[in-house]
């Protein structure tokens, strides 16, 4: 893997080299090591300072010059006397002495009016002066209400901070981060979501998701894992690839595999055998793989046979990861495991079989067991009926259902009704010729998108905003056009990634063909 060999190479040679930082400054005159609260808590605390001093300085020019223009305004009320005093003056110390007798003028006052020419003196209009001296009075106060307030200074603080980081910010150049210790391989690998597929003759690989672009309903798609003529695809999900998989078989045994341990390939690749990556018996196939990140206690796992049967077992008793793989559930001889999903207290389940029947039920009605049980019943099936799939109702959605023969649909929740467990349920998807039998059942909402595959290993991904929701009692539309001989085998939600539009395949897959088709097929 080469992200592996990469930080392989970071960690083994000076290819990477780091160095241990720590923050020492002068406090008081004192070297003093400090955390980064205790340096930021000094930075505040100085540029508060610098703030008071600012402030304190433009609170003593604002002060001045309030001084100046009283003594301005005051010799412009009485312009005329000023003038006779000063022109009656043999000098200006006697000038000064005058108007500071006359008028109780400061020295500066004095000197201000002194120093102007007559002219322009006499050209000084009351209206600006009283105008500049309002402007000035404004300033005095804000900047005394800024000296008394603690909040303002925050404020100002927190304005010209983001103003420096707005004017020369740019991206960080280095990296703080704790002591990693030495690297797993999990460590050195990029988090991905992955298009994980499983071949009916048990092969599996990996894809990066962003590989299939998104077409319209009841486009032909585009080559998918690659088969031979007497295999298909059979499983395909979305997982990360710091997950864990756990292999639940249809003799009720699980194993469990990383995500990033699953052979990557292009679209076109076959894969590698499972029997290759998990100890699964000769006599077992993958039934249901579920992806977890840790192994918790207020979790369970809601299990589902093809004879209606239905166990819930907390997930944290599947914590103790072995390679040969545990007992999952107790499966009988004719009956075979077809789904496992998490679940917790507040959820729903609802069961589908081949026939279009569905149940509905609360996962409360099953009560939890032990690891080496066989379960209860939680459907009632008619002869040559079996259930296909099981959805945990986890929020406001619509239910998906779709046939072999390419048709679907999306129905509301609010159409199939709680009932007691182990009841025969109610119509799902009327089945006919043309439809053929129920093969999937999803939770979707509208920004969700779909991953179907074809028992020839066609892959399409389509929107499921362009799937009608419809009634509970009927056929549905059709969502993908299926060659001669095919059938739809498998169907997988996938979160919508954008709204942009058609999403291009990467790489050497950009000359795959799209096989884009109108949306009535």
């Amino acid at each position: 893997i080469p992200n592996v060999v990469l930080n392989q190479l970071y960690k083994r040679t000076t290819m990477q080299s780091t160095f241990g930082v720590i923050m020492l400054a002068l406090v008081g005159g004192v070297p003093k090591v400090m955390d980064l609260k205790e340096m930021l808590s000094h930075f505040i605390a100085h540029r508060h300072q610098i703030i008071v001093r600012r402030t304190q300085f433009d609170l003593d020019a604002a002060q001045a010059r309030e001084h100046i223009l009283d003594g301005l305004k005051i010799a412009v009320d009485n312009i005329d006397e000023v003038i006779k005093i000063i022109r009656g003056s043999a000098d200006t110390p006697e000038a000064d002495a005058k108007l500071r007798k006359r008028f109780k003028f400061s020295e500066k006052q004095s000197d201000a009016i002194l120093n102007m020419r007559l002219a322009k003196l006499t050209g000084l209009e009351i209206d600006k002066l009283e105008a500049e001296l309002a402007e000035v009075r404004a300033t005095i106060a804000d900047l005394k209400d800024i000296l008394g307030s603690q909040v303002r200074r925050d404020g100002i603080l927190k304005t010209e901070t983001a103003e420096v980081a707005a004017k020369y910010g740019d991206d960080r150049r280095t990296e703080i981060v704790a002591d990693q210790g030495d690297f797993s391989v999990e460590d050195l690998i990029a988090e991905e979501d992955m298009v994980i597929t499983i071949s009916h003759t048990g092969y599996i690989t990996r894809i990066p998701v962003t590989t299939y672009r998104r077409q319209r309903r009841g486009g032909r798609g585009m080559a998918g894992m690659g088969t031979k003529e007497d295999d298909w695809v059979e499983h395909l999900f979305i997982a990360s690839t710091h997950d864990y998989l756990m292999f639940f078989t249809d003799r009720g045994q699980v194993y469990w595999l990383k995500v990033h341990e699953i052979p990557q390939g292009g679209r076109a690749a076959r894969g590698k055998p499972v029997v290759n990556c998990i100890a699964i018996g000769s006599d077992e196939t993958v039934a249901s793989t579920v992806a977890v990140r840790e192994f918790t206690d207020d979790r369970s796992l809601m299990f589902a046979t093809r004879n209606g049967t239905v166990k819930k077992t907390v997930l944290s008793a599947y914590g103790n990861v072995r390679s040969n793989g545990i007992n999952a559930i107790n499966i009988d001889g004719d009956d075979a495991l077809i789904d496992v999903q998490l679940c917790d207290a507040n959820n729903d389940v609802v069961l589908a079989t081949r026939a279009g029947m569905s149940i509905r039920f609360h996962q409360g009605d099953v009560r939890e067991m032990g690891r080496a049980t066989s379960g209860v019943k939680g459907i009632e099936l008619d002869k040559d009926d079996a259930v296909i799939g099981m959805v945990i109702v986890r929020r406001e959605a619509t239910l998906l259902v779709v046939s072999e023969k390419g048709y679907g649909k999306r129905s509301e929740l609010s159409e199939y009704r709680v009932q007691k467990r182990g009841g025969k349920g109610i119509i799902t998807l009327k089945k006919t010729e043309k439809t053929g039998q129920m093969v999937a059942l999803k939770e979707v909402i509208p920004d969700d998108e779909l991953m179907m595959i074809t028992r020839h290993g066609v892959i399409i991904r389509v929107p499921v905003e362009g799937i009608s929701v419809i009634g509970r009692n009927t056929q549905g539309v059709r969502v993908i056009n299926l060659d001669a001989g095919d059938f739809l085998v498998d169907v997988a939600r996938v979160v919508k990634e954008d709204d942009s539009g058609t999403e291009e395949p990467t790489g050497d897959e950009a000359a795959a063909p799209a096989g884009d088709v109108d949306e009535d097929g």
